[in-house]
């Protein structure tokens, strides 16, 4: 459960943990940020130093990814988290409270702790990455055991001297955008025996309840009748069928409208061509990106962004059995094209196909497709960074400001002639994949390019690197499931809308 966020100008008189900021200022000198004339008093009185003194005292620094406990006050803990620069940006603060708040919330035995953040956040961008900071940063996935862990923090206070309008809207985004994350985060690290397309598509209706948003779900019955060949070819190896979930959300006025697109492969072991067991074990993050669509929507729906949003979440379950599609088979796609499938463990970018497909019937201005696609993008970019391919300039430049507001990384991959190239076939209209191993993340690119309609700007992201952290927990990134993407998508429809 995400923590409750709220504003006040000055530090509450009771809280059970403190996060305070340590700067660098005039030439490398440390400044403590965010005590107060009454916390400083109340110290000097228990400890006989000033809470700065006694943070220099621990070995408190500047330095970005620091942080030190300090001795309580009146059962009161004191955190001081390194800020670096004291001329911060948005994720620079967004990546302190974060650290700052897995510290808080990773203590021995913690429960519902009330936390003040007062790092003298000064402007409404600012408040809103120490809100997302904060509350991401105390994520942890509640364990599946009979009985439950107790939340950690269940409440979070933002110090800011501002609290007109703007700042309160902040927090709004902040704590909904937050909100959205910790679901995604927890759709991907849910086991994919109680997490398969017909229990993630009622999910997604239950999420989406509550909001203005339209939801339909297409059965494997409806699939049919509609030809999604792609989506039945890959969930027709599993007893569980596939879906696809619709999703609009058509506000009043609006006039950009912008469809999105996610893989939901709720778990992956290659089918057929059968991945081996050290790479099967993580195949239930394979759903992550119809995860980030179906929470950026709630997200973008809560928040009342002014832009009309409609989505797709393709679903299914990349089994082998008898009844398995297989490498060499010609598959009919939902936009009557036809495909060669070269590789059972290529599977994303044939439900995505059909997705993007229908997503073009319903004439958008961007279609934005994520997926956790191709092992080729995260040899290129590692672990934390997704790729980012378009058709047009002005389109990368739109997702890549989105990105970076949204303090997510993602970098731009060509998509050439070379590569397209790559997709011919003998057989069908195309390949679904290149004739050797190089580039694979651009030929899945170029391969979904062919399902855009003309003249429709298009992004894809592949998350297959960032949507599952492998290493220890940084920022406000836990281990596990990331919820990757869906800050993006909601900083892309808030640009989208005027905001």
């Amino acid at each position: 459960m995400c923590p409750d966020l709220s504003l006040s100008t000055s530090l509450p008189k009771r809280q059970d943990a403190v996060l305070l900021g340590m700067a660098s200022i005039n030439k490398d000198e440390p400044a403590l940020v965010g005590t107060s004339p009454e916390l400083d008093k109340a110290y000097q009185k228990t400890f006989g130093v000033t809470v700065a003194a006694m943070a220099t005292a621990v070995g408190a620094v500047a330095k970005q990814g620091t942080v030190k406990a300090l001795p309580a006050l009146d059962g009161t803990r004191l955190f001081v988290v390194g800020l670096g620069d004291a001329d911060v940006t948005p994720d620079v603060v967004r990546t302190a409270t974060g650290n700052g708040l897995r510290a808080i919330a990773g203590q021995e035995g913690v429960e519902k702790l009330s936390v003040a953040v007062s790092l003298e956040l000064s402007d409404p961008e600012l408040i809103q990455a120490a809100g997302e900071g904060a509350l991401l940063g105390a994520y942890r996935f509640a364990p599946l055991k009979a009985e439950a862990d107790p939340v950690a923090v269940h409440l979070v206070t933002l110090v800011s001297p501002v609290t007109n309008a703007a700042a309160k809207d902040a927090v709004a985004t902040a704590a909904i955008v937050s909100e959205a994350v910790y679901q995604a985060r927890n759709w991907t690290n849910t086991p994919p025996n109680l997490l398969y397309p017909e229990s993630f598509a009622n999910a997604a209706r239950a999420f989406l309840k509550d909001q203005k948003v339209t939801v339909e779900v297409l059965d494997e019955k409806a699939l049919e009748k509609g030809g999604y060949g792609g989506i039945l070819a890959v969930g027709g190896g599993s007893s569980r069928a596939p879906r696809l979930v619709r999703m609009s959300y058509a506000p009043r006025g609006a006039t950009a409208h912008l469809a999105l697109v996610g893989k939901g492969i709720t778990f992956d072991s290659g089918g057929l061509d059968i991945k081996p067991a050290g790479q099967m074990a993580g195949m239930k993050y394979d759903m992550s990106g119809a995860a980030a669509v179906i929470a950026a929507v709630q997200a973008i729906a809560a928040a009342g962004l002014n832009v009309k949003v409609t989505a797709y979440a393709a679903m299914a379950e990349n089994l082998p059995s008898g009844t398995s599609y297989r490498s060499g088979d010609v598959l009919t796609m939902f936009d009557g094209q036809t495909v060669e499938n070269y590789n059972t463990d290529a599977e994303g970018r044939l439900v995505m196909a059909d997705a993007i497909a229908r997503a073009g019937q319903d004439s958008p201005d961007l279609i934005v497709d994520v997926a956790t696609l191709t092992g080729a993008c995260m040899v290129a970019l590692g672990l934390r960074t997704g790729g980012l391919i378009t058709n047009g300039e002005e389109t990368s430049d739109l997702l890549l400001d989105a990105a970076e507001a949204a303090g997510e990384d993602f970098w731009e991959l060509p998509l050439t002639e070379h590569m397209r190239n790559q997709l011919k076939s003998t057989v069908a209209d195309m390949r679904s994949g290149g004739s050797n191993r190089w580039g694979g993340a651009l030929v899945a690119g170029a391969f979904l390019e062919r399902f855009v309609p003309e003249g429709v700007s298009w992004a894809h992201l592949d998350i297959a690197g960032p949507a599952e952290n492998v290493e220890e927990a940084y920022g406000c990134t836990p281990k596990g499931g990331t919820g990757v993407a869906v800050r993006t998508l909601v900083a892309l429809a808030g640009q989208l809308a005027g905001r």
